[in-house]
């Protein structure tokens, strides 16, 4: 029999709102976000842990605002004026400033796009996986800045969210599956977005390589072979 052709499909994230689900651990995070007006001195910092949806709320904010964003370890070698003129702004993960190589040129470039961002009149929305409190800046002037901003956080997902999450995975790798797989899923899995991508992912690669659909029997053995799979088993 000739061997199974595989393809590996590129993948797609769907960033728009239209593909955002909104739940009760994401909503208020969300509403204060989309509201301006209640932006205390114009600057939001939006967190939450890995995974849990911070770069997609940031890029449905930047779309209906046309605003550009900018990875926090790209900043070192951004025009930060440049930035700050186009009036809203996006940086991501600013809580890892203090792991890059050139943190202080960071922090600095930082505390430069945050003044003029302010000073234009302009809006600073920032990502990051903890409050400002826990990012042990070197700077003190951004530090105090940071720690002054208004947070929004995004709380631990509910089984809407994570099913919702889950499906949009399988979309974004343009894979079908059994609706009744989802659920499944959600109650075996480990109540963490951190490793929802790590279980698709593993889905997928084990679908490719069997040359079959992703199922139920083959979901236990992934979530078994990565550990996951609960005490009382499928």
């Amino acid at each position: 029999m000739p061997e199974q052709l595989t393809f590996d499909l590129p993948i797609r994230e769907a960033l728009e709102r239209e593909a955002f689900f909104v739940s009760p651990s994401n909503a208020i995070a969300l509403a204060t976000m989309d509201q301006l007006e209640f932006w205390p001195n114009n600057k939001l910092v939006l967190v939450g842990p890995r995974g849990s949806g911070k770069t997609h709320m940031a890029h449905v904010w930047a779309q209906d605002r046309r605003a550009v964003i900018i990875g926090v370890d790209e900043l070192g070698d951004a025009d930060i004026a440049m930035l700050a003129s186009l009036k809203h702004v996006v940086v991501e993960n600013a809580d890892q400033i203090v792991e890059l190589p050139n943190a202080r040129a960071t922090e600095d470039a930082l505390f430069h796009l945050h003044n003029l961002t302010l000073a234009e009149g302009g809006f600073l929305l920032i990502t990051a996986s903890l409050p400002p409190q826990m990012w042990k800046l070197s700077l003190p002037d951004l530090a105090s800045r940071m720690q002054g901003t208004s947070v929004a956080k995004i709380d631990a997902p509910d089984d809407a969210l994570l099913s919702a999450m889950l499906l949009k995975q399988f979309e974004d790798r343009q894979i079908a599956v059994s609706p009744t797989l989802i659920p499944y899923l959600v109650t075996r899995m480990e109540r963490s977005t951190a490793n929802l991508r790590q279980v698709v992912e593993a889905l997928d690669d084990a679908a490719l390589r069997d040359a079959k659909p992703i199922s139920r029997s083959l979901a236990a053995h992934v979530l078994d072979t990565l550990g996951l799979i609960p005490a009382d088993g499928p």
